[in-house]
């Protein structure tokens, strides 16, 4: 199998790939390195192509794609979430659930 030959991709692996992708793009990604990223996300949670028999591939596991959405949580500075902390301190205590 050639570099790059996707042939032993499931179609499901395939468009989670183009899928993740789209996404990458839409961030300004450039389109070659949107496509690496997508398959190795791909592969991350996958193993790599299942389609060589049934019941030979292994479980995907969701990782990679759940540490995407909380990524971003932490370009929070400490003093941010510091002061983020103190104000809904102060909230709760004015109201008196604290």
């Amino acid at each position: 199998m050639p570099q790059g030959d996707k042939d032993k991709y499931t179609d499901k692996q395939k468009r989670k790939a183009e899928h993740i992708e789209e996404g990458y793009e839409d961030r300004g990604v450039s389109k070659k390195e949107a496509e690496r990223r997508a398959w190795a996300t791909v592969n991350k949670e996958s193993g790599g192509g299942n389609k060589s028999g049934s019941g030979r591939g292994k479980k995907d596991t969701h990782e990679s794609s759940r540490k995407g959405g909380r990524k971003s949580q932490s370009n929070r500075s400490a003093a941010d979430r510091s002061a983020a902390a103190k104000k809904g301190w102060e909230t709760r205590r004015k109201k008196g659930n604290g």
